[in-house]
């Protein structure tokens, strides 16, 4: 008998385990095994090798979504043995030696850029790290364009930044050359540039489709994205 593969949704940067939401309601009414863990969202080598020690505590297949940054996380951590899928959501699919400042940086700035704000957070025996977030004012136009406006208010006051250092880090490992992978590009997004998406994927050989959504496309279009782990988990089970 095959073991259906247990989703692990990795969240991205700006957002946290609640922006699965309605995602992970659809998939447990399908009688779908789902995790959804907090990533720290301290840095890419970091944050991958937690998300890889969830996995590996997993009985069973596991076929790992990430949203945004949670896309470069679950490059890095998806080489993990039982790992037998990826799946992006308006995602990062770095190259192996690569980093989000690399592959950004090969194409026009998003609307992000000119929205990001820079506060400073405690680092024990060392100076100061740098955490970076989305101007609560122009968080909905922004990150969360097409979710209900009293829930995009709410989001951009709860947002989850991410350290500033995470940007300039490299992918040690690429999964993607490995394990199959689906995306979507998410056409409409003002926080990453929808062609990095494209770029990212097409390189990868992503399966990808495209969704006329904001980059909170989870939120926005939680059906089609349920659809779409779905048809992988039908692909890899």
């Amino acid at each position: 008998m095959t073991v259906q593969p247990t989703v692990v949704l990795v969240h991205g940067a700006f957002a946290d385990a609640a922006s699965y939401a309605d995602v992970t309601a659809l998939l447990l009414d399908e009688g779908v095994k789902v995790a959804v863990p907090a990533v720290p969202n301290r840095s890419l080598i970091g944050d991958a090798a937690y998300i890889s020690s969830v996995v590996r505590q997993i009985e069973g297949p596991v076929l790992l979504v990430g949203h945004s940054y949670g896309g470069a996380v679950i490059t890095v951590a998806g080489v993990e043995e039982n790992v037998v899928g990826l799946v992006y959501l308006a995602g990062y699919a770095l190259d192996e030696g690569e980093s989000l400042a690399e592959l950004q940086g090969g194409f026009p700035d998003s609307d992000l850029a000119a929205a990001l704000v820079y506060t400073k957070y405690p680092i024990p025996g060392a100076e100061d790290g740098t955490d970076v977030s989305v101007d609560v004012e122009k968080f909905p136009a922004i990150f969360a364009a097409g979710v209900d406006p009293a829930r995009a208010r709410v989001l951009a006051v709860s947002q989850r930044p991410l350290a500033g250092a995470a940007f300039a880090e490299k992918a040690p490992v690429a999964a993607w050359k490995t394990k199959p992978a689906w995306g979507i590009v998410s056409s409409s997004d003002h926080t990453i540039n929808p062609d990095v998406e494209r770029f990212g994927y097409q390189r990868a050989g992503v399966k990808t489709i495209e969704v006329d959504s904001s980059h909170l496309v989870m939120l926005a279009h939680p059906k089609e994205v349920t659809a779409l782990i779905k048809e992988a988990l039908a692909e890899v089970g």
